[in-house]
């Protein structure tokens, strides 16, 4: 039983590395998309974001239905979904059919995501649970990275379709191998749908993510870009403030609808009970304060080695792959620490591990560095990834019933998702301005470079994230231009970069406060709860 707890674990860990990898490798992947369906940038933003809005939004509601119809059910219902969305992305003739497949994509993976967390808070118990928890935490922090290097390398080598079509085979092992995965489920639910908490938490999550990830690109408030939806009114203001209203309110209705439902002794979505736990309740907190500023250095690096250095999406993979292989350290060895310290103390440690190394590397980033530099400061960067991430997952569900995993699960993962959103918007914002300011001011002491020229090139470069300097470069005599670019993309780099670790060490301080709360020894021992 033991032996087969730890099989379970790894075909759980496969499982989820998949759906890690889609989050992150379509980044590198968009402009060979771009050129192959001749979509325009809009498209090819809703290709990337579409997933992670629908990702977020369906957690809660799909992580419970894992609880009421069976985890692993649910599990293998999401890889056969995201099997069958991966193979119309990588058959799509046009970016609307792109869209489509990363909707059905983002479904699936909310379906995944919340019954491996919940399996496996049900299944092991004890110090066992610290170790588990390590394992899984080292795969997501690490495939996270690994996202950019596989689509890097499958773009490069065959064509951008390969990064979805090898989902294919990898899911049809993993389903192989959940014949080792035991069936949990909450054998005490209530019965009856909560669907007015599905519906408003589907709407609120979606609402809130939605803005936090279009602030940027049409506008926090006056609208920048046309909203290219039918019978969207051309009054001017943007759809980001709608949308995050709308979600406010959805989720205010939400608190209001499950409130009563509890009273009435009713089936619920989310047991806001759950937020009396402390760990839970502060644990998620944290999680969220670090998703504003964990990945913000990772989505820095790639436009920074690309415009600056001219590095291909494969070699700014294999640069990023220092930082899985960190991570796939740290996870395991938090473990032991965890067990022996405490899962608190082993979070508080990893975030001041990731806090450091992300200072170094935002100090670093300058046209004029050595490359070779980063790798060791991204792979201490990722011993703190794989040190905190499990581990506070851990924190966030050691009080938490077996029977309340999949509810629980989903919660935790949409406060992380909702944080990493808005980091990246507010480093996105501050990488934006500061290289435009920067790039005026530079331009502006090239003697005999034209001021309508100089604000031209201005508008180019910010609006293209500093990625039309290869252009700039391949034009005869720009190398003043391209030094006074490059020189300001480094202090903009720095500036999101320090802006990044600023909530980390947010998080760091947050983490301090954790209570320090074990899982008793003998319950190692002990059958799984709720396992069926």
């Amino acid at each position: 039983m033991r032996t087969r707890r730890w099989w379970g674990l790894a075909v759980l860990a496969f499982g989820v590395s998949i759906i890690v990898v889609d989050a992150t490798i379509v980044n590198v992947v968009v402009p060979s998309i771009i050129r192959d369906l001749d979509v325009d940038l809009a498209d090819a933003e809703w290709i990337v974001s579409i997933y992670s809005v629908l990702f977020a939004a369906l957690l809660v509601p799909l992580g419970r239905l894992g609880d009421l119809v069976g985890r692993r059910r649910t599990f293998r219902i999401g890889l056969v979904g995201f099997a069958a969305a991966s193979v119309l992305a990588a058959a799509s003739t046009t970016g609307g059919l792109l869209v489509v497949a990363r909707i059905l994509q983002g479904l699936a993976a909310a379906m995944i995501l919340p019954a491996t967390l919940a399996t496996v808070n049900a299944v092991f118990r004890g110090r066992e649970r610290a170790i588990a928890f390590g394992i899984w935490g080292s795969v997501v922090g690490g495939t996270a990275a690994l996202g950019p290097l596989v689509g890097g390398w499958l773009t490069t080598a065959y064509s951008w379709r390969w990064a979805f079509w090898i989902n294919v085979p990898i899911v049809l092992v993993t389903l192989a191998g959940t014949v080792v995965v035991d069936e949990t489920r909450d054998p005490h639910h209530r019965p009856g749908w909560d669907v007015g908490g599905i519906l408003t938490s589907a709407v609120g999550l979606g609402g809130i993510v939605f803005g936090l990830i279009e602030g940027a690109r049409y506008g926090w408030w006056t609208s920048i870009r046309r909203f290219e939806v039918p019978g969207w009114p051309d009054v001017g203001l943007s759809p980001v403030p709608v949308a995050l209203a709308v979600g406010g309110a959805a989720l205010v209705a939400f608190v209001a609808i499950e409130r009563r439902r509890i009273d009435r002794g009713l089936a619920v979505l989310l047991d806001l009970r759950l937020l009396r736990l402390r760990t839970f309740r502060d644990g998620n907190l944290t999680s969220a304060v670090l998703g504003l500023g964990e990945f913000g250095v990772i989505f820095v690096l790639p436009l920074f080695l690309q415009a600056v250095f001219g590095y291909s999406a494969l070699r700014v993979g294999l640069v990023l792959s220092s930082l899985a292989v960190g991570a796939f350290v740290g996870g395991p060895f938090a473990a032991g620490l965890a067990n022996r310290y405490g899962p608190s103390r082993v979070v508080s440690v990893g975030m001041a591990i990731e806090a450091v190394s992300v200072f170094a590397i935002a100090l670093l980033l300058d046209p004029a560095m050595s490359v070779a530099r980063l790798v060791p400061l991204l792979f201490v960067y990722g011993v703190g990834v794989g040190l905190a991430t499990a581990q506070l997952t851990n924190v966030i569900l050691v009080e938490v019933p077996p029977r309340e995993s999949g509810m629980a699960s989903g919660a935790r993962t949409a406060f992380r998702q909702i944080g990493s959103a808005l980091g990246i918007a507010l480093v996105g914002t501050v990488l934006a301005t500061s290289l435009a300011a920067g790039t005026a001011r530079n331009l502006a002491t090239i003697p005999g470079l034209p001021p309508e020229v100089a604000e031209t090139i201005t508008e180019v470069v910010a609006a293209s994230g500093g990625q039309a300097l290869p252009e700039l470069a391949a034009r005869p005599g720009a190398e003043p231009v391209v030094a006074a670019v490059a020189e300001a993309f480094g202090d903009a780099a720095t500036h999101a970069g320090l802006v990044a670790d600023a909530f980390i060490v947010l998080g760091f301080l947050l983490s301090l406060g954790l209570p320090d709360v074990r899982p008793e020894p003998e319950a190692a021992d002990e059958p799984a709860a709720a396992a069926t």
